[in-house]
This record gives structure tokens, C-alpha cells and sequence, in this order.
């Protein structure tokens, strides 16, 4: 298997389109039918990381310092916009920046890369996703939408995973968790479905705070932009 190469250009960030309960230790469960807004005019895209405390203990019988693992903090993520008024996810930034609960927050590395099609999905146990020619491999991450409903069993915007058994050219089955059981269907769907797959360990949700920046300044010709940083409140689960 050959890794790809990727850039920031083509990124996107996400807001999630309500306020959560602040949870310090989240999984990827926290996150499933999110109903994500994507944030408009992105300029500049700020670090993502946590730092983790050390503890240091001179002791007067010992030649070295002795260390331990402290806390943890998820840090401030902070990113510049294009300030665009009617834009939905800049709108709805707003709106968070006056509310005092986290919201949740999914940054899409990659994402112009992303393949995507129409699949169709069988009735069965396991479940078999065809999509032909469709290039995934084991543990991929695979997301599933529909203008109707999904065979029972699957949830829309819920993160699936490729697994090895049955993966052939064009079809494939999945599971909750990388080489879990397989999901089975238990009744068929409807309409037009379509999946795709974020590039491996390229995606980052996390709770956060949405708190205010500065507006730029400069000379004349100097872009106009707004800083919004996001205090991340917890862990940073990565898919």
C-alpha cells in the first residue's frame, strides 16, 4: 500500500449545528449524527495538538530526576477566516462565541482528495457495500449519506470501517470499529445512497470552546481577515 501525499489546501472545518455536554474523555461514538455546518472562507488553518505535563522529583538519593505524566491539555486551535456575513458556519461561529457550552468541531485534511460514489447496499449479514473500483483498504474510515433512508442497521454520517474479509475490487463490508464484527442489515433502504472515504488518520474531531479573535489590520492592499481561535476541551480523536 502506497501513502499519499497531501497538502492543507483543500481542508475544511466543521461546526457542529448545536452546543454539547462537555465531556473530557471522548471517543469517536460522541460524534456520530452530528449534523455538521462547514465554516466558510478559511484563510489559514492553525495547529492542532495537546500537551501532556510532566511531573519532575529531585531525589536527594538518587543521581537523576525521576519524571511522571501530568494532565493533559488539548490546547487552542487558531485559525483565520475571510470574514463572510451570510456564510451559514460563520454565522453559526457567532452564535457559539455567545454561548458558554462546547460545541463539537471536525477538521477534514484531505478533503478534496476524498474519494466518494454511489454505492448500493445489500440486505444482509454482513452487509456488502458495492462500489466498483472503489480502491479502499482495511481499517479505511467510510461514511455513508442518503436522499432516502439506509438499509437498518447503518446511520448516516456515522464513521464505518473497511474490513479485510470480503474486501474485493468492487464491494466491501464494514464495521463500528477497525476489524470489528461486521454490520448486518436487517431491513432494505431507500433512495440513492453514496459513501466516502476520508483519507486515514487525516481527520480530527474534538469538543471545544469557540471564543472571539481580532480583526487584522495592515496596509491598504493587505488581506482583510478574522482570527477565531477554539479552545479544545478534551481529547482530539483522529480518524
Amino acid at each position: 500500500m502506497s501513502e499519499q501525499l497531501y497538502t492543507i489546501a483543500g481542508t475544511r472545518v466543521f461546526i457542529s449545528s448545536m452546543p454539547v455536554p462537555a465531556k473530557g474523555n471522548t471517543t469517536l461514538a460522541d460524534f456520530a449524527n452530528t449534523d455538521w455546518i462547514e465554516i466558510g472562507g478559511l484563510y489559514n488553518l492553525g495547529e492542532l495538538g495537546g500537551e501532556q505535563a510532566v511531573n519532575e522529583f529531585e531525589l536527594i538519593n538518587e543521581e537523576w530526576t525521576r519524571k511522571t505524566k501530568g494532565g493533559r491539555n488539548g490546547g487552542t486551535m487558531t485559525n483565520q477566516f475571510v470574514p463572510m456575513a451570510l456564510d451559514p458556519g460563520q454565522i453559526k461561529y457567532l452564535e457559539a462565541i455567545e454561548h458558554c457550552r462546547p460545541y463539537q468541531f471536525k477538521i477534514e485534511r484531505g478533503a478534496d482528495c476524498t474519494p466518494e460514489s454511489t454505492v448500493t447496499i445489500t440486505n444482509a449479514d454482513p452487509a456488502v457495500v458495492t462500489w466498483e473500483a472503489h480502491g479502499l483498504f482495511a481499517n479505511q474510515p467510510v461514511v455513508f449519506a442518503t436522499d432516502g433512508t439506509l438499509p437498518t442497521g447503518l446511520t448516516a454520517g456515522t464513521v464505518y470501517y473497511v474490513l479485510a474479509n470480503g474486501l474485493t475490487a468492487n464491494a466491501f463490508s464494514v464495521s463500528a470499529t477497525e476489524g470489528g464484527t461486521p454490520i448486518a442489515t436487517t431491513a432494505a433502504g431507500t433512495g440513492t445512497h453514496t459513501a466516502s472515504a476520508p483519507p486515514v488518520g487525516m481527520t480530527d474531531l474534538f469538543q471545544g470552546l469557540a471564543t472571539d479573535g481580532a480583526r487584522s489590520g495592515g496596509a491598504k492592499n493587505d488581506l482583510y481577515t478574522r482570527t477565531w481561535p477554539i479552545a479544545v476541551d478534551g481529547r482530539i480523536v483522529t480518524i
